[in-house]
């Protein structure tokens, strides 16, 4: 283990954290230390150095910025040096003594014992001990509020988020674009986002508090809305609102393809617009996402993707498949009464190809259409772009995959002149729930988003749902017609024999 600490302007205090580590805690689990001096202008690293020559039985390295790089990015060498140097776990002490070192060997439990990705030593799980450890009360409800803000956004139940006690395993780290973070001191709130979006198991302990006459270097306002404008973003990001690339672990993107059920949104409205025991074609649904759903309504489904959808709990031994390229010539026949394009037009090369081939798959009988698609004239879209931004991203409205994007005026009329007859068109919430719960939060966000679609469907609908009606080809017209031609040809000849 890595027990690094982080030190600027610590002349006076560092001596003794260093002095305070326990020492059989460095034997049983061979730690080294890691002083890492900020471009103090005292003598901090000095005095590192000094004690090290003094302890040549401690395994410690000194090192010291050349430029300061801020508190979050002296974090950043201590961690990369713990990467390079293939440490199991880093775990981070402050150099003015505000955390004790004696609790480490408590902290480190967790991680150890592989119970843990992340330890967080907190100083609000014990009931006033942050007060009593002189923690100013403005400082104390702060810390509260901002905590309740994040895990409200975060869907998270941590007690705080603003302890500098952290305990890391390197493997977590590595999973995690942590150089992509801020500098500044809510680099701390950063790496937990992060390690939420990756799915990291975070563990607390509560740890003593201690408030002495160290100078305090954090501006309490500015770090506020620092923490939650960060916060915020990645609560965007996870909607799929504003791509955040630091906040982009590859694995948050899994939450896009999850079914949205429960709550107003895409999959929803079309698992209601579908009646019990209808036949239905779903197109591009690869993940059988609303198909186990359909199944259990006593539909009859058939799925046609791209890819071979994945095995999952037998669903797919119930259901026809046709594989083949969306972009290619349909390759299937259309019986079904309801097709269903659930976020899937916007992803192929040419939407006006792919629905005049669909269309000319089906005969007189009218068929229901089922569509939806993202929204860019989403309000959200309109200011990012009044700012200058339009970044792709791996979900949301603007997904990498992304070939097309639709206003609810350029879909409807995509689909007229595709031979689609316009039954009914609706906006559809953003997916709040996804990011923090179905729970009173959830469900309040969900309820002011429609009342504004109710204001403003062009302006306030994240996504946007058609349900169309088939018209016959022209070209299937006229063979049905040469047909009954034919046919009343063949009769007058046969009331002529007879």
């Amino acid at each position: 283990m890595l027990i690094f600490v982080i030190a600027y302007h610590a002349e006076t205090t560092l001596r003794q954290v260093l002095e305070r580590i326990p020492r059989t805690f460095l034997s049983d689990v061979e730690c080294e230390v890691l002083v890492v001096d900020d471009a103090s202008t005292d003598r901090t690293f000095d005095i590192g150095c000094e004690f090290r020559d003094a302890h040549p039985e401690m395994r410690l390295t000194v090192l010291r910025n050349l430029f300061n790089q801020g508190y979050g990015g002296n974090q950043k060498v201590g961690y990369a040096y713990a990467i390079a140097h293939e440490f199991d776990f880093v775990a981070m002490v402050h150099g003015d003594g505000q955390y004790a070192p004696e609790v480490l060997p408590l902290l480190a439990e967790p991680l150890l014992t592989g119970r843990a990705d992340a330890v967080f030593g907190s100083r609000m799980l014990t009931r006033w001990g942050a007060l009593c450890g002189g923690m100013p009360l403005y400082k104390f409800i702060g810390n509260h509020v901002l905590t309740a803000c994040q895990n409200a956004l975060l869907g998270t139940r941590l007690s705080e988020f603003h302890s500098g006690y952290r305990l890391y395993s390197v493997a977590a780290l590595k999973r995690i674009p942590l150089r992509l973070n801020s500098n500044d001191f809510h680099f701390d709130t950063e790496i937990i986002i992060q390690l939420v979006n990756a799915n990291q198991r975070i563990a607390e302990l509560p740890i003593p508090t201690y408030y002495g006459d160290e100078i305090c270097h954090v501006n309490g306002l500015k770090y506020a809305k620092d923490v939650l404008t960060a916060t915020l973003q990645n609560a965007l990001h996870r909607i799929g609102f504003m791509y955040q690339r630091r906040f982009d672990t590859g694995e948050e993107s899994s939450l896009d393809y999850t079914l949205k059920l429960g709550y107003p949104s895409s999959h929803s409205y079309a698992f209601a617009l579908v009646p019990e025991g209808a036949s239905v074609l779903d197109i591009g649904s690869g993940r059988v996402r609303i198909a186990r759903e359909l199944l259990q309504k006593g539909c009859r489904v058939s799925l046609v993707d791209s890819r071979k959808p994945d095995p999952c709990d037998g669903t797919t031994d119930k259901l026809e498949v046709h594989v083949q390229d969306l972009n290619a010539e349909p390759q299937f026949d259309v019986e079904q009464d309801y097709i269903l394009l659930l976020d899937v037009i916007e992803q192929v090369a040419s939407p006006e190809d792919f629905l005049e081939a669909l269309r000319k798959k089906l005969d007189l009988r009218p068929r229901t259409l089922i569509l939806t698609t993202p929204n860019v004239a989403f309000f959200v879209q309109r200011v990012m772009l009044a700012l200058g931004e339009f970044n792709y991203g791996k979900s949301g409205i603007l997904d990498r995959t992304h070939a097309r994007l639709f206003t609810f005026r350029s879909i409807s009329q995509l689909l007229r002149d595709c031979g689609f007859r316009i039954r009914e068109v609706r906006g559809v919430p953003a997916p709040f729930p996804k990011v923090v719960g179905n729970g009173v939060i959830g469900r309040l966000m969900i309820a002011g988003n429609l009342a504004a679609i109710a204001l403003s469907k062009t302006l306030f609908s994240y996504q946007i749902c058609i349900v169309a009606e088939s018209t016959p080809d022209v070209d299937h017209v006229l063979q049905t017609a040469r047909g009954a031609e034919r046919e009343r040809v063949l009769d007058a000849k046969s009331q002529v024999r007879l």
